[in-house]
């Protein structure tokens, strides 16, 4: 739809306008004598030494070292070291304040369900064949899912362009459309006019690119669609560190968005859902030496492909 008439606060849950967020300790304060979060001032317990005092008592010793991560604090409730790193990877991103973190993408998906689709009232838009979580993640939140199919003859695996975007303006309680660029399990790069035709279609509603597998694509071929969230705010673009990293273990998944829904996403989701152990995992996968890996692992996956 145009830019100028898409209003997010009309497809959000009221009760997500009306949200008082969960506010926590790392919120406010990050570095010094930290008392606020009721956070064990001995350290990982694996790590302390007990012995028995000279009255039979038992004598604390914290051994050093081996806590570099201070694993007995909270982690930073917004990652805002592996969003800077992110806007390395994504130069086309605005602003860390563009950029929300998950574990792994299901819950970027859980997420966008869960604050715009009103249970046994809305519903979602997807593509077949395409990935199952979004059909999951609806079916557990009591969301309608709505199917058009891609265009598969001659293994096109493309948008029915013009049935999509009918579909989902005449269907009111449609709140979000999914598209998966490359597909999952297709392969397939969504052409740049399909997706625009969508994108400034009459749909009211949200627009979410899942890009897993968006390093696979070679950079004749295309390239990641989180260039356009400055364009249009009723675009979110899903990422992960669970594919070209390597890194499905630590469950981390990135959504791009405007500003606006990304602090409506934040507010929702919990305080620290992101754990110290995969931000640091994902802080070091996404320094330049890192990246530098992370693009030699892809050339030579694409030249077995091909």
């Amino acid at each position: 739809m145009p830019v100028s008439s898409f209003d997010l606060k009309r497809i959000l849950r009221p009760n997500i306008l009306k949200l008082e967020p969960y506010r926590c300790a790392r919120d406010d304060y990050s570095e010094g004598i930290l008392l606020d979060a009721n956070e064990n001032s001995y350290g990982p317990a694996y790590q302390v030494e007990i012995s028995e005092g000279a009255n039979g008592s038992e004598d604390l010793h914290i051994s050093s070292g081996n806590n570099d991560l201070n694993l007995h604090r909270y982690p930073d409730p917004l990652g805002r070291k592996v969003k800077d790193r992110i806007l390395k990877l994504r130069p086309s991103v605005p602003s860390v304040e563009n950029i929300f973190l998950g574990v792994g993408s299901d819950e970027v998906i859980d997420m966008l369900v869960r604050i715009t689709c009103t249970p046994g009232k809305d519903s979602i838009l997807i593509t077949p064949p395409t990935y199952g979580m979004y059909r999951v993640v609806a079916n557990i939140n009591d969301v309608n899912v709505v199917k058009v199919p891609l265009i598969v003859e001659g293994g096109e695996f493309q948008l029915n362009v013009d049935a999509v975007i009918q579909v989902a303006v005449d269907d009111p309680t449609i709140k979000i459309i999914w598209l998966c660029s490359p597909g999952n399990p297709t392969g397939t790069y969504l052409r740049e006019e399909d997706v625009r035709r969508v994108l400034d279609s009459a749909f009211e509603g949200l627009v979410v690119i899942d890009e897993a597998y968006v390093d696979f694509v070679r950079a004749d071929k295309g390239e990641s669609y989180a260039r356009l969230v400055r364009e249009y705010p009723q675009l979110l673009v899903m990422q992960t560190m669970s594919k070209s990293f390597g890194l499905a273990g630590i469950r981390l998944g990135v959504g791009i968005g405007s500003r606006e829904l990304v602090s409506y996403l934040n507010n929702a989701k919990a305080p620290y859902n992101v754990s110290t152990l995969s931000l640091s995992v994902a802080t070091a996968a996404l320094s330049d030496d890192g990246l530098q890996k992370m693009r030699g692992v892809m050339r030579g996956i694409q030249k077995q492909r091909d």
